[in-house]
């Protein structure tokens, strides 16, 4: 005995649609843009030791792929200052912040500042890499594999070293940082929904 299965709807029924116009056309920057600026994600600072001197941006494109290796994965725009060194480093560090660290979260995203003008913020690690004080969580990385992606480049790293200064009870939510459309959220217990 079989069961029915229900009708196929329309895609047209799942809500509004922008498309692309004819075979191999792709949606614009803009449309892109906006698919995007829906879709929260956490808060990262990238930083390297640079040719001439450390580097770092704000990136809210850090995944884990992989627990066993430990990878993660990031990608860089080719118009931050910052992109060339971290591009071609052999190690870099990878901040994973929370709310409290939002004013390093601004510097990172800030163009033509000196990201490392204050001395006591951060300090180089044995192995030459800058490392932000204070931060929730940072993970010192080797680069195992770059690739080129339209205006970016996707980096692939393998876990070397980490610290853990705040961690939430599993199931918390912790003060986790998150931009969304644009601006920065706090998550809490004020934003659990289940």
């Amino acid at each position: 005995m079989t069961s029915a299965q229900p009708a196929a709807r329309p895609a047209s029924d799942f809500g509004a649609s922008v498309p692309a116009h004819g075979p191999g056309a792709s949606l614009s920057a803009a449309t892109f843009k906006e698919l995007f600026r829906g879709h929260p994600s956490g808060v990262a600072v990238i930083t390297a030791s640079g040719d001439d001197g450390p580097v770092a941006l704000t990136a809210s494109s850090v995944a884990s792929v992989s627990v066993d290796p430990p990878l993660l994965i990031f990608s860089i725009s080719a118009m931050s200052s910052a992109t060339p060194a971290i591009a071609a480093a052999d190690t870099i560090v990878v901040h994973l912040l929370d709310a409290d660290d939002l004013d390093l979260a601004r510097l990172g995203a800030t163009s033509g500042v000196d990201r490392f003008a204050d001395r006591d913020a951060w300090a180089p690690l044995p192995t030459g890499e800058p490392v932000y004080r204070d931060v929730r969580a940072w993970v010192r990385c080797a680069v195992v594999s770059r690739m080129d992606a339209g205006d970016s480049t996707i980096i692939a790293a393998q876990g070397l070293q980490a610290t853990i200064a705040r961690e939430a009870a599993p199931g918390e939510p912790g003060d986790a940082l998150v931009y969304h459309n644009r601006t920065w959220h706090r998550l809490g217990e004020h934003s659990r929904i289940a």
